[in-house]
């Protein structure tokens, strides 16, 4: 059984903001897949189901973004997984263009709090990872306040785009094929440069 962690805040104020994307991606799986994610239970919001051909937990931990290794943490005790293993992280990346995502099969936290938090409670950094691209924040911009604003129409429909690559890839890693995954999705994307204009303006 897989666990598949999508990284997030709750609350309708940061509904699809850049730091949100991991939800994002949790729940275009959970459409893809016809995982019903009603579940409520560990401070998350969960789905089970069967994603290439293998049974799945989908998570958004309810803990605000910093805390969500506490909720990862129970899932993974409850149904007995083991992160090294059977654990897959979706989650923001600053340092990658909207339109991007980059796998990992470990890593540091990188900056990054909510996967810092994991680290912590999981006991290791060595699971795997799907990173999305929300862009690098504009030097006049406080970085909180950039995570936490939302896209601009054109990087949006970019990201909405990489959403769709993230559901795929995820369905390759549990088919077996991380190598096959890394190998199609890990190529950088070009953005056009009219929406890297639309993101300084926040248009």
């Amino acid at each position: 059984m897989y666990i598949i962690a999508g990284l997030g805040n709750p609350g309708r104020k940061y509904a699809h903001t850049r730091h949100n994307v991991g939800f994002d991606a949790v729940d275009r799986l959970a459409e893809d897949c016809r995982i019903s994610m009603e579940g409520k239970k560990f401070q998350g919001i969960y789905g089970i189901g069967y994603i290439g051909g293998q049974k799945a937990v989908l998570v958004k931990p309810q803990t605000y973004m910093n805390l969500s290794g506490e909720c990862i943490r129970d899932f993974l005790y409850y149904y007995r997984v083991d992160p090294e293993q059977e654990l897959l992280v979706l989650f923001d990346d600053i340092s990658l263009e909207p339109g991007n995502i980059r796998i990992r099969k470990k890593g540091s936290a990188g900056g990054h709090n909510g996967i810092k938090n994991i680290i912590l409670h999981a006991g290791t950094q060595n699971f795997a990872r799907i990173k999305i691209g929300v862009g690098e924040k504009p030097s006049s911009w406080d970085l909180a306040d950039y995570v936490l604003s939302p896209f601009s129409r054109q990087d949006r429909e970019l990201v909405d785009g990489a959403l769709d690559h993230a559901a795929d890839a995820v369905k390759m890693i549990l088919e077996g094929s991380m190598e096959a995954a890394m190998n199609q999705y890990n190529r950088k994307r070009e953005a056009p440069s009219p929406q890297a204009e639309g993101r300084r303006t926040g248009e």
